[in-house]
């Protein structure tokens, strides 16, 4: 292990700015897989209530009626052709100032209704539930990843667990 004098540490500072902007985008990388796939894998499924986002109601008995109408299960909630699952997707941004930034997102209307309820439905959140469900995973992640850049991997990995 290494030992600093204040200068040195101010050394050292200097030399992993560069690591520490591979290491944020690799953490919000990571993190933004986790939190998609969670929300790709709440389609067709009830969710619980999660973090501010309540429980998913049942389908309706007519909505029930009108998917099988339509050769779609029954009681698969947000989920027919799985086009709009399959429209979520993340994107990391790192901007020129440091700013760094993960988006989960769709750009389906269909799904904005899903997520934000409408007149007639009420809210189902799939990214919004996604997210909260995975909270403390994404935490841990960006945690990991910022420490290990600041002290090196080898110490997190062996030493300093991130729970």
């Amino acid at each position: 292990m290494r030992e600093f004098s204040l200068l040195g540490f101010a050394e050292h500072l200097a030399a992993i700015t560069g690591e520490m902007v591979h290491a944020e985008h690799e953490a919000l990388e990571h993190a933004a897989i986790v939190v998609e796939r969670e929300a790709k894998a709440a389609v067709g499924a009830y969710q619980e209530e999660s973090g501010p986002f309540v429980a998913w109601a049942e389908l309706a008995d007519s909505t029930k009626a009108d998917r099988a109408a339509k050769g779609y299960a029954e009681d698969e909630p947000e989920l027919r052709t799985g086009e709009m699952r399959d429209s979520i997707e993340h994107r990391v941004t790192m901007e020129v100032l440091g700013e760094s930034y993960a988006d989960i997102g769709s750009d389906s209307q269909i799904l904005e209704w899903q997520e934000l309820g409408t007149e007639k439905m009420p809210p189902r959140s799939i990214l919004g539930g996604a997210a909260a469900r995975k909270e403390k995973e994404v935490v841990g992640i960006l945690a990991s990843g910022v420490i290990s850049a600041l002290i090196g991997e080898e110490v997190v990995g062996r030493m300093l667990p991130i729970t």
